[in-house]
């Protein structure tokens, strides 16, 4: 088994027994290694046992496996670290979190829905926390039902740096030294960035000044910081969901509550609550109820059919491609329309101003789009062109990843993907229709104020900000920062991501994308070479793979095309060297 150096102040590793001694069946075993265990690499750690468990007796791999996560909670990560505060909600109700790990697995970690309290309200929007102890759980059973060629250990802390040489790859810590490894995934999350321009100023404004600028997450920093806040006016940067999530924590989070249809201040909350993006425009919540959502649902020939122009479009020219990704959802939004009372004439419009430049379409002013999207939502307005391909596009994403991650598709035609994908999001990938009603009770109170929500002109004052949108301004001592960065390769600050970057042993798919991957998720560097038994799963790796923000690609194929890889290139007479391949 892999094991640190010796250094002053080590954490001994944490090895978890297996049902039985490890069985050799190779002349030494596979030795493995994933950084990260979030959700990601609980996808990845279960893809590979089943895998294993898949294969005959005398086919399968003695494996030593060492695991590096920093956090306290494996498998939930600190994205869903169950102590978080409750008001942080999964954007999917409990009936659409189908997540359910391969093979055999006890009940009571079988699924999300069996797992939480009985009997479970299936139309609740779940706490990230509530869903960060479910994968604890599912870390801790897998953990201690191992089978018995697999030996796992756990080691609490983060990587640092990985190199190679002759003899497998090496990963470094403050910890130690580990390794030789003949396989490493890399499972880092959100990784770190460097800032946009515009973000670096206002840091170093918020330096120089008494200005306070603030990240989002993580949540609990943010609203103990936000205890002096009583009274101040906040800016938040972003319209999206993590804007919602700064907003609840502002408001309930600081004492206040929702009552008879009113918010009721406690007194601790700031005095405005100042949002505002590039469009200005929220995103409509997801439709209310399985039954409204039904309403959505694309026909098997619908997907048929998109899942033939999606193959078309992947060998296509970027506009060709969306024109044919376009054309598939026509006739399905038609449809979905003329059964629900909307208006069947304008789709394809819509879809040619989505194509040419996102949120075009949107005319009215932020709170009217918030109003109707929830009416939409609750299905007591028909739904417009635009909400109706947002929730087609939404039941489409597992067939979109199906047909991208695999694939050698272009770099530009990825990104035109890529920007379709992101402009859709503001439908796809709503809040719950309860979060939109109550950012509509904090507009009409007041302490929510969207006077310079569309792209305000900001100018820096000696106590912070001044955002200005025609004849509007508002002077704020306070920004929140609620923009989920792009993983740019370029713009990586994560330690182990940005030293490979630069000794050349990953590259960009594309400037603005994230690195170059195979479909097996081994790394491909700068000549072009793959970077055997060095793995990359995630949003880090956005271009060679697509939609991956949610939670369900934790769990999916990328995973297990990541396991059967390392086992393929662990069989008998396959090469097992760290060299390029």
């Amino acid at each position: 088994m892999p094991q640190p150096t010796d250094r002053a102040g080590n954490r001994p590793a944490i090895a978890f027994p297996s049902s039985a001694q490890p069985r050799p069946l190779q002349p030494r075993p596979l030795r493995l290694a994933i950084a990260g265990m979030g959700p990601r690499g609980l996808g990845a750690l279960e893809a590979l046992i089943a895998a294993l468990a898949a294969r005959l007796p005398q086919e399968r791999h003695a494996v030593t496996l060492d695991i590096f996560e920093p956090g306290p909670w494996p498998g939930a990560g600190p994205n869903f670290d169950p102590c978080q505060s409750p008001l942080m909600l999964l954007n999917i109700p409990i009936r659409a979190v189908r997540i359910a790990p391969p093979g055999p697995a006890p009940a009571r970690v079988s699924s999300f829905e069996s797992w939480l309290s009985s009997p479970p309200d299936n139309e609740r929007f779940p706490a990230r926390a509530e869903l960060g102890a479910y994968l604890a759980a599912r870390f801790r059973t897998l953990a201690a039902t191992l089978p018995g060629q697999v030996a796992l250990s756990r080691h609490e802390t983060a990587i640092l740096g990985l190199e190679r040489s002759g003899s497998g790859w090496y990963l470094e810590s403050e910890a130690g030294r580990f390794g030789p490894y003949d396989e490493v995934l890399l499972a880092p999350g959100q990784p770190r960035s460097a800032p946009d321009p515009q973000l670096a100023r206002w840091q170093g404004h918020a330096r120089r000044t008494a200005a306070t600028l603030l990240p989002a997450y993580p949540a609990d920093r943010l609203l103990k910081v936000a205890e002096d806040w009583a009274g101040a006016s906040v800016a938040i940067r972003g319209l999206g969901l993590s804007t919602l999530d700064a907003v609840r924590l502002l408001t309930l989070g600081l004492g206040g509550r929702f009552e008879d249809g009113r918010y009721r201040p406690s007194g601790r909350e700031p005095a405005r609550l100042l949002p505002f993006s590039l469009n200005g425009l929220p995103p409509w919540p997801k439709p209310a109820s399985a039954g409204i959502d039904a309403r959505f649902a694309p026909l098997p020939p619908e997907s048929r059919a998109f899942e033939a122009a999606l193959d078309r479009a992947l060998g296509a020219a970027p506009e060709a491609a969306l024109e044919a990704i376009s054309a598939a959802l026509e006739p399905a939004a038609r449809r979905v329309l003329a059964a629900t009372g909307g208006d069947t004439g304008g789709v394809a419009a819509w879809l040619a101003a989505e194509r040419a430049s996102a949120a075009s379409q949107e005319t009215r002013n932020a709170t009217g789009l918030l109003r109707d999207g929830l009416a939409m939502a609750r299905g007591s307005l028909p739904p417009s062109a635009g909400y109706a391909i947002g929730q087609i596009w939404r039941h489409w994403q597992n067939a979109l990843r199906r047909g991208v991650n695999p694939g050698a598709t272009s770099p530009g035609t990825v990104a035109a993907l890529i920007g379709f994908d992101e402009g859709l999001k503001r439908y796809s990938y709503g809040p719950p229709a309860e979060t939109a009603e109550e950012l509509l009770i904090l507009i009409e109170a007041g302490i929510v104020d969207l006077r310079t929500v569309d792209d305000p002109d900001i100018l820096l004052t000696p106590e912070g900000w001044q955002l200005l949108e025609e004849d509007d301004s508002a002077r704020v001592p306070v920004m929140v920062d609620a923009v989920l960065p792009s993983p740019a390769l370029e713009r990586l600050e994560e330690p182990v991501l940005a030293g490979l970057r630069d000794a050349g042993r990953v590259a960009a798919m594309s400037e603005g994308l994230g690195v170059s991957t195979r479909p097996d998720a081994q790394v491909i560097d700068a000549s072009g070479q793959v970077q055997a038994g060095l793995c990359l799963l995630g949003r880090a790796a956005l271009g060679s793979v697509i939609a991956v923000d949610s939670i369900h690609d934790c769990f999916g194929a990328s995973a297990h095309r990541w396991a059967e890889g390392v086992l393929e290139r662990a069989a008998p007479g396959a090469a097992r060297t760290a060299g390029p391949a």
